[in-house]
């Protein structure tokens, strides 16, 4: 009886396995569905609203000319801006909770988006090309996890110290940010506008694309380094022993989060909860991490960026909201949530 115990253990654990891959490939396609459905939405509705069928054609150049300038100028760049942001800010908020393992781990509490909004207005305001704007979000980022590691790691990771550095870091590089706005030219302050409070009008295919082209590179490299990721979800002992160098893997991955979340930042500017949430969802819902999971954290990512873009459009009676209003409404009270949960008594020894 032992024995047939014995080998019956190997059979549940594969039939658990198959059942999570099964549940998370159900999770996908349910949102790439959503995703479909949204981005019908976003390019159907509006002042001019047409019917999906129009939509479609005028997004590759065919039909009504007014349709076709509506469509490919206005709303498709909007709707890749969306898509992109939201899958980055995704899988940047899982690297950096499972890096630092820690819940309230992402690149709006730790200042990285604060940063990259810095870096993209002062690169705007030497008059460089939207296509360079990347470049200075990144920068900016780099420059907010500098700041993060310099008062924070000095004297010890710990959870309340991470968060109350990293907002302390993002309000400097916001009242900065704002500082420049004020004292900008008035061509220049609409323009540096969206990087105080997130949003995504007026976005550009020159824009979308220098960032869609860094992303796509950001998010492999995400996916290429996952498996020292979980090897490191182990412990830095454990990890060392199967030959994993572990100051260089965990700095790759903190960078690849970086570029992720630095990238989102240039075309949207500081949007928060999105990092924050998405993990937290995917786990809720799929269970314990993999790659599998890092893929759905890129889809529900952009889902829910997406959603929200559209409940600005179309749903509040205030017009032109910016996106970033509506995910700190409700990225607050889950962070408040977050906090206490973490100061609970169960959770104390983390802090």
């Amino acid at each position: 009886m032992t024995g047939l115990l014995e080998a019956s253990a190997p059979a549940r654990a594969v039939s658990a396995r198959t059942r999570v891959r099964r549940r998370v490939l159900l999770l996908g396609a349910c949102a790439v569905a959503a995703l479909v459905a949204l981005s019908v939405v976003s390019l159907t509705v509006g002042q001019m609203s047409m019917e999906a069928s129009v939509a479609l054609r005028a997004l590759v150049g065919l039909g009504d000319q007014g349709d076709v300038f509506v469509v490919q100028e206005f709303r498709a760049p909007r709707l890749a801006a969306a898509l992109i942001a939201g899958a980055g800010l995704g899988v940047a908020g899982s690297l950096l909770q499972r890096l630092f393992r820690n819940p309230l781990a992402s690149p709006d509490v730790m200042g990285i988006t604060g940063g990259a909004s810095f870096g993209s207005v002062v690169l705007l305001a030497t008059g460089a090309s939207a296509s360079f704007i990347p470049l200075g979000a990144l920068g900016g980022g780099l420059l907010a996890a500098l700041l993060l590691g310099v008062f924070a790691w000095s004297s010890g990771l710990t959870v309340t110290r991470l968060v109350l550095v990293g907002l302390a870091v993002q309000a400097g590089l916001a009242a900065a940010v704002n500082l420049m706005v004020v004292r900008f030219p008035a061509e220049l302050a609409g323009a540096a506008l969206q990087w105080t409070t997130g949003s995504l009008y007026g976005r550009t295919w020159t824009e979308v694309g220098a960032a869609a082209v860094a992303g796509v590179v950001a998010l492999a490299a995400a996916f290429v380094l996952h498996r020292r990721l979980a090897v490191l979800d182990l412990g830095d002992e454990s990890a060392g022993a199967l030959g994993i160098k572990v100051s260089s893997a965990r700095l790759q991955l903190l960078l690849t989060a970086i570029a992720l979340a630095s990238l989102a930042a240039a075309l949207t500017g500081p949007v928060a909860f999105v990092a924050l949430a998405v993990p937290h969802l995917v786990r809720f819902v799929a269970g314990p991490p993999t790659a599998a999971t890092t893929a759905l954290s890129c889809l529900v990512g952009a889902v829910l960026l997406l959603s929200s873009d559209l409940v600005v459009q179309h749903l509040l009676p205030v017009e032109g909201l910016p996106v970033g209003v509506v995910t700190a409404t409700l990225g607050a009270p889950w962070l408040l949530v977050l906090m206490i949960r973490q100061s609970m008594p169960a959770n104390r020894s983390s802090v």
